[in-house]
Order: C-alpha cells, then structure tokens, then sequence
C-alpha cells in the first residue's frame, strides 16, 4: 500500500512545483488559449491564458507512477502500462489540437475526422492488446464480457472468440470516445473538469484496493473480484488523483493555466481504460456522473434543437446555462464539485452494498 501513497504523493509535488514552470514556459512561447466567440462573454478575458497543461498532468502521472513501481522493486503490470499507453496516447492527440489552435491563431484545433482518426488508432491498439498478457491464472487485463462491479454474464464473445474481439474493440473504443469527450465538453470553467477527475480517480483508489483485498485466487470465491491487477490500477489511480490535486493549485479560478485539450483528453482515456481494466465500466457511469450529465445537456440541446428550432438551454454544455443565467464561475465548480462527489458517494455506496449482499 506503500506505493499508492508514494505515486499519489509525488505526483501531486511533481505537478505542483512544475506547472509555474511550465506557465513561464508557455508565456515566454505565447503559447494562450483562443475563446470561441459564441461563448460566455466573461470568457473573453481568458484569451491568452496559457494551455496544454495536460503536459504536467500526464508527465507528473508518469513519473509518480514510475517511482512507486521502483520503490517497491515490482515488474510493472499489464493493466497500469495499458492504461498509461492509453492516457499518454490521447495526451498526444490533444496537444496536436492545442498546438494546432496556438500556431493558427483560431479556437478550432484538429478537424473532427482527424481527431477521431487519432483516438481511434490509440483506441484500437489499447484494446486489441487489453484482450491480451493473461497472468498465471489465465487473467488479461481487460475481458469481453460487459461488467458492472463485476464481469456479468453478458459476453460479447457470444458468437465466438473473433467475433467477441472485434465487438470488443468497438465496445471499448465507444467508452474511450464518450468518456474522453465528456471530460473535454466539461473542461470549461476554471477547475471543473480537474477538480471532477480529482474526485472520481481518488473513488477509484479505493475501489481498486478493496479490489486487491478481496481479489480472487485460484478458486474463485462468492465475493472475490477477478481482476488482473487491482493493486497496480491502484497505483495509477493515486497517480493521477496526485497529478490532478497538485495542478489544480494553478487551474483553480482564476486559472493560471489550462489543461486543454490534452489534459482532457488523457484524463477521459485514462477513466474510459480504468473502467475496463477494473471490471466496472457501468459503474463508471454512475462514479462519473457529472460527465454524464454534462454530456446528455450536450446531446438534448443539439437534438432538441434539431427536430424543434428550439433550446432547452440558454447554452450548452449544462455549466454555461448557469453562467448565462447569472451563476458566477466559481459558485457553479463548487456547486458540480459537490454534485461529482455525491455520484462518486452514490458509486462507492453501490460497489460496497454489491459486496455485502454477495
């Protein structure tokens, strides 16, 4: 347990005392961030602000998880690299988009089929190889079968092996889309989506450790949790709840830095992959609850306004409906950070409550 505070700890020192660094970086660069102009008209004054601050959270999840795995002198595991992989991947399909909007001076990156073109090739390859790497008890890291807290008895291999990893790839790539998306639509006021993630990658932690608690040996007890490897996801997870703790030091209002799209990006691909890898992929629904919701205003605006001409909300994603209706910026983060902490109680509450009931 030594290394998921080890990882949680230099990370969030990592980030902490590396984003000022970056920020003069950026600023010596004139490396700003470009506001759409249909936006909230307060967000004006953001022009300029640095960004691609998803660097130091990636870059400090990396070197926190790194010395957590030396310390304890342990061969790195399958699941925590894949889940990096699938992080740092993402990471580098939004900096593109950062860069892209720094260097053209707009506030649209990579086009849409690009950006999809880019996840998709990280997505595929982290899911072709989750199906691989089993451990002595014939466990990969990730499982064609549709889970909730656990594996359930839904198997997309219905049809047979082939047919079970092509419908895999699709059914993770989907959750690598949503979740990365649903993080990026929230990253619009200042901490939100950092403080969000803070909250559901340390729920994460303790999910994960009571998983390595209660983890199945050979014989496969009533309420054991047959995951690869829930220590090591533990480790990952207090990585980035570290990472994301010490950047939000600078990202809180009035943000200093943003993390762009590369920190949100990386940040759902790092959830999307941690779902996967841990067996709860609907949970992870219910963990990430804000994001859901952020999501769904998202898609009822524009499908609403597609089939009527008309808005449900002044604006969307849901926090700019609150802005427009005269919430100031940081009563609406306290207010959702308070909205992401009751899903990821209501999460943990239900994991816990499946594990009583056996």
């Amino acid at each position: 347990m030594i290394s998921v505070m080890v990882a949680g700890g230099v990370s969030m020192l990592v980030a902490l005392f590396a984003t000022p660094l970056f920020i003069r970086f950026l600023v010596a660069k004139q490396y700003g961030q470009f506001i759409r102009q249909d936006g909230p008209t307060a967000h004006l004054t953001k022009r300029g602000t640095p960004t691609m601050g998803g660097v130091v959270i990636i870059a400090a999840t990396l070197l926190g998880w790194l010395v957590a795995v030396l310390i304890s002198g342990t061969t790195p595991s399958a699941s925590a690299m894949l889940v990096l992989f699938l992080m740092t991947g993402l990471g580098v399909v939004g900096f593109l988009d950062d860069f892209i909007k720094i260097s053209r001076q707009r506030s649209l990156g990579l086009s849409a089929r690009w950006k999809i073109v880019g996840q998709g090739l990280v997505g595929i390859t982290f899911a072709v190889l989750a199906l691989q790497f089993p451990d002595s008890l014939g466990r990969s890291p990730a499982s064609t079968q549709i889970s909730f807290i656990r594996d359930t008895h839904l198997d997309l291999a219905f049809a047979g092996v082939a047919v079970g990893a092509v419908l895999f790839v699709i059914w993770a790539n989907f959750l690598i889309t949503a979740w990365s998306n649903a993080v990026n639509l929230t990253d619009g006021l200042d901490g939100l989506a950092t403080g969000a993630s803070l909250i559901v990658f340390g729920a994460y932690v303790i999910v994960c450790v009571w998983q390595f608690n209660q983890r199945c040996g050979a014989d496969l007890a009533a309420r054991c949790y047959a995951t690869r490897d829930p220590l090591d996801m533990a480790v990952v997870a207090a990585a980035i709840t570290g990472a994301c703790l010490g950047f939000l030091w600078w990202n809180a209002s009035p943000a200093k830095i943003f993390m762009g799209d590369t920190g949100s990006l990386a940040l759902g691909g790092a959830l999307a992959g941690m779902s996967i890898v841990t067996r709860t992929e609907i949970l992870a629904a219910i963990l990430g609850g804000l994001f859901v919701i952020i999501v769904l205003s998202d898609v009822i605006q524009i499908g609403f306004f597609k089939l009527t001409g008309k808005r449900v909300f002044k604006m969307a994603p849901l926090h700019h409906h609150f802005e427009l209706s005269g919430w100031g910026e940081v009563t609406i983060v306290i207010r959702f950070w308070l909205i992401a902490g009751l899903f990821v109680s209501l999460g943990v509450g239900i994991f816990y409550a499946e594990w009583v009931a056996g």
